[in-house]
């Protein structure tokens, strides 16, 4: 049973590295080599602050309200978004450039 919440806060702590990697950077300085491995600690390290606040803060869904939030509203919106992604370049297109 820990080794589950051990594989799931390793998780937790591996996408926050992967995030502070790929959208965050770390800071590089020629003269201070150092200071990359420690921002990168302290950047990592308040993502998953962050992340578990955030998930130890809101209340969980029950598996009925969870389907019902997915069907009844994030499925319209994703597809109004789909629509409006395909139908926006069409849209412009037919308009003149303006100079």
């Amino acid at each position: 049973f820990a080794l589950f919440f051990m594989a799931e806060y390793a998780n937790i702590i591996m996408m926050n590295i992967f995030t502070t990697t790929l959208f965050l950077g770390a800071f590089h300085s020629p003269y201070m080599p150092e200071l990359y491995t420690i921002n990168f600690i302290i950047k990592s390290l308040l993502l998953t602050i962050t992340f578990l606040w955030i998930r130890a803060s809101y209340p969980r869904f029950r598996y009925d309200q969870l389907m019902h939030l997915l069907w009844k509203n994030f499925l319209p919106l994703t597809l109004a978004l789909c629509m409006w992604h395909v139908s926006l370049p069409i849209l412009l297109s037919s308009i003149p450039p303006q100079t």
